[in-house]
């Protein structure tokens, strides 16, 4: 078992390097730093998508600009939003990462970009130059390149909606009746990030049903509320219906929402299953809501406008998170940089209501207590969640994790020994996980407080996972630069919880998963719907092996070994159940 004090002590030192912050770190830019780390997180790379694609002009010039060609700036152009706009932003205003803009970055200066990009820092930035995912050359250009002012790439409205609308097959020339014998509540839907496409695996037999070609890294999958049909999104913004009642289940219709995006969901509430589907995008900022059969657009919304407590504008509030209520129908979206929480009221389209939440930057993701009542979302440059309730659609409380960056995926939701009902996630920039209470009523002392801190593996977590009918709370770590510990689970036993200092015990999944090459990391845990086992993505390079390991939840031993050539970077896995009911 990894020793907590040496975890702490690497702890401190991730902290210490986000606190300070990026300007504070120039003074040791010429340095490697300490903690630098040739490992798995450096190859992090957050969006691929067709912004990268887009033929922009190199802003007008100003003195002292930098010298940059027409090829170099399109070639910058591309590597900037396949690999940093994810976390600094189109428009470079920062969220998760620093802000990018002008002001800062000729403060700095080149030697310190050019070293920064090189080297990356202990807090997250990846070390672009010394992994080999750049080379000199384009280490040197990217720090031309954001001395220069942002492009800002092109709109995408109803017309360019509708162009990319593909109603492949219509509602009434689907079956009438389930096609096959897919035990489809039992289904994983598994991204393979790095092909553009899905696998439908059987959640009892690990049979592969099918591939299916989808949007570039996609980014979640979503169940409409009947079961039926599969929507799954990729970093691209392209939206893909699928028809799981299919004899071979295929995509019905596509469409794309923007240039990147990374969310979907459809309307849950009764009198509304299935009646509509709601997209949210990195750019254009905004969301569409869509009919639930056919992906037609109906209506876009902007999300462009003024930060909740600054009250300055913003012209790129990215939508994150998309959850449907189970209360009223509404979608709740989160907007990330103007740190507001929108409850969309979907029962008249023609006449939108839309109740605007205060909550906090940068919003990214989150999901339902146990009694889904309760909406939980993590914002994660701030440190902080926010809790909303969805029966009365207000804010109930923003609390601090006590952690560096929560990152909770949607949660995981456990009956504490002590404190009853909770809700857990873990950090991106520590090793800890907060456990959050989340009974007013049974534990109203403990309600929307921390009330317990685990320590796990170590920073660079992305996703924690329990369920219903299991003992215990399982954590990843695949963006530590350790190998060992982002190829390592993290799992508590959640009886044991009343210990000072519950310890964990490691699951080696990728040893599990006997592959020789590369550094794989080990991501996103996801339950077969009886809750009696629990899968991991085991994510290699594309061109090298990956796999998925099954892990028998009871006893925490290996219990099966999913090896397929056509599992390309498999990362999100989606029960359709579990998906559908909001498990976790």
């Amino acid at each position: 078992m990894t020793s907590t004090r040496a975890i702490r002590r690497s702890a401190l030192l991730v902290s210490a390097a986000m606190a300070l912050g990026l300007s504070a770190l120039g003074a040791a830019a010429q340095d490697k730093p300490k903690d630098h780390a040739d490992g798995p997180a450096a190859a992090y790379e957050p969006s691929m998508t067709t912004l990268g694609q887009l033929q922009v002009e190199i802003p007008g010039r100003k003195e002292g600009d930098p010298v940059m060609t027409a090829d170099e700036y399109q070639k910058a152009n591309q590597i900037y939003f396949e690999r940093c706009a994810g976390c600094h932003g189109v428009l470079r205003k920062g969220a998760t990462g620093k802000p990018l803009t002008t002001d800062i970055t000729r403060e700095n200066g080149f030697e310190y970009l050019r070293d920064f990009i090189n080297y990356g820092s202990p807090a997250g930035m990846p070390n672009w130059g010394t992994s080999g995912d750049m080379t000199e050359e384009e280490v040197h250009m990217m720090a031309r390149y954001i001395l220069l002012d942002p492009a800002a790439p092109p709109e995408f409205g109803m017309p360019e909606m509708r162009e990319s609308w593909n109603l492949i097959v219509a509602p009434e020339d689907r079956p009438k009746e389930k096609m096959n014998d897919i035990d489809i509540d039992n289904l994983m839907s598994v991204t393979l990030r790095d092909s553009g496409q899905i696998a439908l695996i059987d959640g009892a037999t690990y049979e592969i049903h099918g591939i299916i070609d989808t949007g570039y890294a996609v980014h979640i999958s979503r169940i409409s509320a009947s079961g039926r049909y599969l929507f799954v999104i990729g970093r691209d913004a392209l939206v893909n219906m699928i028809d799981l009642w299919m004899e071979t289940p295929a995509t019905v219709a596509q469409i794309k929402v923007g240039s990147e995006a990374r969310s979907i969901e459809t309307s849950k509430f009764e009198g509304y299953e299935d009646k509509y589907a709601i997209a949210g995008s990195y750019w254009p900022p905004q969301y569409v809501i869509m009919d639930g059969d056919t992906l037609e657009p109906l209506k876009i919304k902007s999300t462009r406008g003024m930060i909740y407590d600054e009250q300055t504008f913003h012209p790129e509030p990215r939508v994150a998170a998309i959850v449907a209520s189970h209360y009223k129908p509404e979608f709740i979206v989160n907007v990330k940089e103007t740190g507001k929480i929108l409850m969309v009221d979907y029962s008249d389209i023609k006449n939108l209501k839309v109740t605007e939440i205060e909550a906090e930057r940068f919003l990214h993701d989150g999901g339902f207590d146990s009694s889904k009542r309760y909406f939980l979302t993590a914002a994660n440059a701030r440190g902080k969640v926010a809790v909303i309730d969805t029966k009365e659609s207000a804010l109930t409380a923003i609390l601090e994790t006590d952690g560096e960056t929560p990152h909770p995926g949607r949660g995981a939701n456990l009956n504490h020994p002590t404190f009853g009902p909770v809700w857990a996630t873990s950090h991106l920039g520590d090793e800890t996980v907060a456990l959050i209470g989340t009974d007013p009523e049974g534990h109203p002392d403990q309600a929307w407080k921390v009330v317990q801190q685990l320590y796990a593996l170590g920073g660079g977590s992305l996703f924690v996972k329990s369920h219903p009918d299991s003992n215990h709370l399982y954590v990843d770590a695949p963006l530590n630069p350790d190998a060992e510990t982002s190829g390592s689970i993290a799992v508590f036993k959640v009886d044991e919880l009343t210990a000072e200092e519950p310890e964990y015990i490691t699951l080696p999944i990728v040893e599990w998963a006997e592959i020789a090459e590369g550094q794989p990391r080990v991501v996103q845990g996801e339950f077969n719907k009886e809750g009696t086992e629990i899968w991991f993505s085991v994510w290699n390079a594309k061109d090298l092996e990956s796999a998925i390991v099954v892990v028998d939840d009871k006893t925490l031993e290996l219990k099966h070994v999913i090896k397929d050539e056509r599992l390309i970077t498999p990362t999100g896995k989606f029960n359709v159940y579990n998906t559908r009911s909001d498990v976790y």
